[in-house]
């Protein structure tokens, strides 16, 4: 009738079978519940690292995105550090300056992408509930959040550390020739 009886049922068969050497004697039975379980989980395990690997791709790509759009900016922005340099900055003062933009643009990034996967949740828990009627099972949970956020940060900064160290190396009179 459910799935404890189920399991009452088998664990007394596999008592009455152990001391049993006799063939006969032995009740063979299948279970069908745990062989659906295992299956199902097969599958799922399948689908969850197929799905692991498209993120992973995804993220390699906004990796690389992230530092062609700095690596942009600090081709835009050249006599800004030439400027900076004649003023004094150092290299590494020029590399905070990009570092700390590409900190920002993660920590929004990751916050937004959390503020849009939440509201989300909502409809997704409505068509689900309409289809199966299983209640809230999408859901975001605080402490995911804070590091996904961080997440974000963090890639955000590793793919814009590259091309702020490319504009801390610029020479300042170069720089001011350009434009």
């Amino acid at each position: 009738t459910d799935f404890e009886n189920k399991d009452k049922i088998v664990e007394y068969l596999d008592t009455y079978n152990d001391g049993l050497e006799n063939r006969d004697d032995i009740v063979v039975y299948t279970d069908l519940a745990a062989t659906i379980s295992s299956l199902t989980g097969g599958i799922m395990g399948g689908i969850t690292m197929v799905l692991v690997a498209f993120a992973g791709t995804s993220l390699i790509v906004s990796l690389i995105m992230i530092c062609i759009i700095t690596y942009t900016s600090v081709l835009e922005r050249t006599k800004e550090i030439g400027i900076l340099k004649a003023l004094g900055a150092r290299k590494k003062d020029i590399t905070r300056v990009f570092d700390a933009e590409t900190c920002i643009l993660g920590v929004f990034s990751g916050t937004l992408g959390i503020i849009i996967a939440y509201l989300l949740t909502f409809p997704i828990n409505a068509v689900i509930y309409s289809v199966t009627e299983l209640s809230n099972v999408a859901s975001l949970k605080w402490e995911h959040a804070v590091i996904l956020i961080l997440i974000s940060t963090i890639l955000t900064m590793a793919g814009g550390h590259i091309p702020a160290r490319m504009a801390s190396k610029k020479d300042a009179v170069e720089a001011l020739r350009t434009e």
